[in-house]
């Protein structure tokens, strides 16, 4: 017998998501990476500040060192005053914490490593069961320059010139069941996916589009929302500035315009 556990087979934040993306026409989420933070104080704050400005998800993790007492203590904190869905971005399998609500199930597409397209899947999925953390099944692919995120999950990177590359590994993920392909050039990149890249994938694959890595202002964000992307995330711009609110409510207008 099969069990659904919600409306199509989607899990709670899933089906959120798809909700949102339907009214507003996409999606704005900001990752804590509980590492580039001077403090977990710091991190709760950017997080209760991104929740107060409007953001539809926010993501906590980190591609080295996101775990155990700083991750955990980073989420509760942060729970403690945010009502949105809370999601764990994990860098590897210690990335895990009771408190979240969902967890980027993600699968490096373009990894060299299988261990990093189903092993550590393979390794955590029991334990994401046994604490009813609702997975997001993800089709992930690093884009040039790929940053931490690259090097830690040996990629073979997809050329910020060769759309077709990247739209042929989205379909892929589509087709074994992914729902959700997230493009990424990795944190702190020099300049975001280019639209053009953006264009075609979406024009190839029929599920939500996740784009981040690099986006550093509400313009840059607003272009490739224009050019197909459904979901937005950003990080690093939030994470030095003295009123993160202020700036995340700027990208909040130019993700919203679709």
């Amino acid at each position: 017998m099969i069990h659904t556990s919600f409306k199509d087979n989607f899990g709670k934040v899933e089906f959120y998501i798809r909700e949102k993306i339907k009214k507003d026409g996409a999606i704005l989420s900001v990752v804590i990476d509980v590492c580039d933070y001077p403090s977990s104080q710091k991190a709760i704050e950017t997080g209760i500040a991104a929740a107060k400005a409007g953001i539809d998800i926010l993501t906590v993790g980190g591609s080295i060192g996101a775990q155990g007492n700083l991750l955990d203590n980073v989420i509760k904190g942060i729970k403690k005053r945010v009502r949105i869905p809370l999601v764990l971005f994990p860098g590897n399998s210690a990335t895990i914490s009771p408190d979240a609500d969902a967890i980027f199930f993600m699968s490096l597409l373009n990894s060299r490593n299988p261990y990093w397209i189903s092993g550590v899947q393979t390794l955590t999925a029991y334990l994401i069961k046994q604490l009813k953390i609702e997975p997001l099944p993800m089709g992930y692919i690093l884009v040039e320059p790929g940053g931490t995120a690259g090097w830690v999950g040996d990629a073979n990177l997809v050329p910020r010139n060769k759309p077709q590359i990247a739209a042929a590994l989205a379909l892929a993920g589509q087709f074994l069941g992914q729902r959700i392909i997230f493009l990424d050039a990795g944190s702190a990149a020099f300049a975001p996916i280019p639209a053009e890249l953006v264009a075609v994938v979406r024009k190839t694959i029929d599920i939500p589009l996740l784009v981040g890595g690099g986006i550093k202002t509400p313009e840059e964000a607003g272009r490739l929302v224009k050019a197909g992307a459904d979901w937005i995330q950003i990080g690093t711009a939030v994470e030095k500035i003295k009123d993160p609110q202020k700036l995340i409510s700027q990208f909040i207008k130019e993700v919203k315009i679709r």
